[in-house]
Formats: structure tokens, C-alpha cells, sequence
């Protein structure tokens, strides 16, 4: 038996560690593109855009942080149009090596806030891996952990008749990308946000400062309720299945970052022969 967190990312898996691709967009695109991508591919295998030079070299990584934290400080549609993906992007790109440790890998999120990293394929590009991959390795682990054992945080919610910008920033004072309506299982988060904005750009060209418009604007998915007990492989075998992973268990709530933040549990082991299977 070994700790999962002491593994490599090879080692964790041996099969399909580059199976996920980049998807690119030019440092001279306009933001408005970015909001575009993002709002399709966010919350999935691939949680952040990297940024090419004309070289096709990676030189940074646009996401819902940098989208909206944007948002945030130019709220206007002109900013959507005249401001160029580079100008905005996190250029500190998180590049990892398949040797990296899966506990090196978490340092480096943590410091970047960004779950997201790139590394060298078999094809001299570059694949992606995401706090949603960790599901697999999750799904794999002997543990007696059980939901209400993991990492606990609080329930952050909105008001219906909330702004954006009230929205945005409870994101940010919080530290989440997914906000619960209060007394409700629906949620907002920073894909469907980028999606709605998307809309207003290409349909709605009368709104024009986006930090007023009103929670109810926005259409708002539902977070899966769970009432059992469940061990943590099953909660990551649960949302495996989601195309959004996002549960509530009684006063707290589970995103994949939190699967990740279980796995550096020394009391958390996979089989040597299933490390292997993987």
C-alpha cells in the first residue's frame, strides 16, 4: 500500500496522464474570445486556456479568475472588446514534469490559486491536468474517510435579487468559484457567469455595465444532494459522473479541489497493483 500523495503523476496514471489536450488561444485575441471559450470548457478536464505567443510557445493561462476579476475592475462592454488576452492572463504558467509528486503539484496549486497545470507530451506539445482529473485517482483509494471526515468549509450564498457585483464579490472575499442560492440546492458559478455574459455581448448590445445586472438574469444549475454516508472513493466515483462536479452533504459542500485536498491524507493508501492498473 502507498500514500497517494507521495506518488508521481506517471505513477498515478500510467495510462492516460497526457490524454487531455490543451486548448489555445493567441496572447493578441480579444477578451471577449476568452469569456467565449471559457464559458464552454470551464468546470470540465480543462479548467483554464493557455496562452500562446506567435511562436506557439505557452506563455500564460486565462481562466474564470482572471476573466472575472477583470470584470470586476472594468466592468464595461468596451473593456470586453479592446482588451487583449495577454493583457490579463497569469503568467506564471504552471508547468509539471511527469516525476512531479502529486504533493509537489498541490504546493503549486495552492500557491498559484490556479488547480490547473501543463506538461510535455509524447508529442513535443503540451496536455493539461485539472483538480476534476484527481477524481480517478480518488475513485481508486482504500480509505475508512467517509464524507463528513473530509475537509469541511462553509456554505457561501446569494441573495436572488443580488447584483453581480455582489456576487463577485462574495467569490472572491470567499475564495470559490461556486455560490449556493440561499435556501435552495442552486447554484451560480464563474462558467455560468462567463456563459451569460457571453450572451449579453453577441444579444443584448443595451447593457453596457455588467456589475449591475441582477442575479436573476442568470440561469442557475442544480448542486447534486447527497444524504448518505458515503466513503470517499464513492463521493468520487459520484462525481466522476457529473458534468459540473458539485455536491452538497448537509451544512458543507464538495468540489473536486476538495478530493484533492483529502488525497494529502497520510491515512490514505492505493494498492501497489492497482497503482499499476490505472
Amino acid at each position: 500500500m502507498q500514500a497517494a500523495y507521495e506518488l508521481t503523476l506517471e505513477e498515478l496514471f500510467p495510462e492516460n496522464l497526457t490524454d487531455t489536450v490543451c486548448i489555445n488561444i493567441d496572447t493578441g485575441r480579444q477578451v471577449w474570445v476568452a469569456t467565449l471559450m471559457c464559458a464552454e470548457y470551464l468546470d470540465s478536464f480543462i479548467d483554464s486556456i493557455v496562452v500562446r505567443d506567435n511562436d506557439f510557445k505557452p506563455v500564460g493561462i486565462v481562466g474564470g479568475f482572471e476573466l472575472l476579476n477583470h470584470i470586476r475592475k472594468n466592468p464595461t462592454r468596451d473593456f470586453q472588446y479592446r482588451t487583449r488576452v495577454e493583457e490579463i492572463m497569469f503568467k506564471e504558467l504552471p508547468q509539471i514534469e511527469k516525476k512531479t509528486r502529486f504533493i509537489d503539484l498541490m504546493q503549486i496549486w495552492k500557491s498559484s490559486r490556479r488547480a490547473f497545470a501543463i506538461l510535455l507530451n509524447e508529442f513535443g506539445d503540451c496536455s493539461t491536468i485539472s483538480a476534476r482529473k484527481l477524481l480517478e485517482v480518488g475513485a481508486k483509494c482504500k480509505t475508512d474517510i467517509s464524507v463528513s471526515s473530509m475537509p469541511r468549509k462553509k456554505i457561501v450564498t446569494f441573495r436572488r435579487n443580488a447584483s453581480l457585483g455582489e456576487i463577485l464579490d462574495l467569490m472572491y472575499e470567499n475564495k470559490t468559484r461556486k455560490l449556493l442560492l440561499e435556501d435552495s440546492n442552486e447554484f451560480i458559478s464563474d462558467r455560468l457567469i462567463l456563459g451569460e455574459i457571453s450572451k449579453m455581448l453577441r444579444f443584448q448590445t443595451d447593457i453596457d455595465y455588467f456589475l449591475e445586472i441582477p442575479a436573476t438574469q442568470f440561469n442557475l444549475e442544480n448542486a447534486e444532494e447527497i444524504t448518505e454516508e458515503l466513503k470517499f472513493n464513492q463521493i468520487c466515483s459520484t462525481m466522476k459522473r457529473m458534468d459540473h462536479p458539485f455536491v452538497v452533504y448537509k451544512d458543507t459542500v464538495f468540489t473536486p479541489w476538495d478530493v484533492c485536498l483529502t488525497l494529502l491524507s497520510e491515512n490514505l493508501t492505493i494498492p501497489t497493483e492497482t497503482v499499476h492498473e490505472m
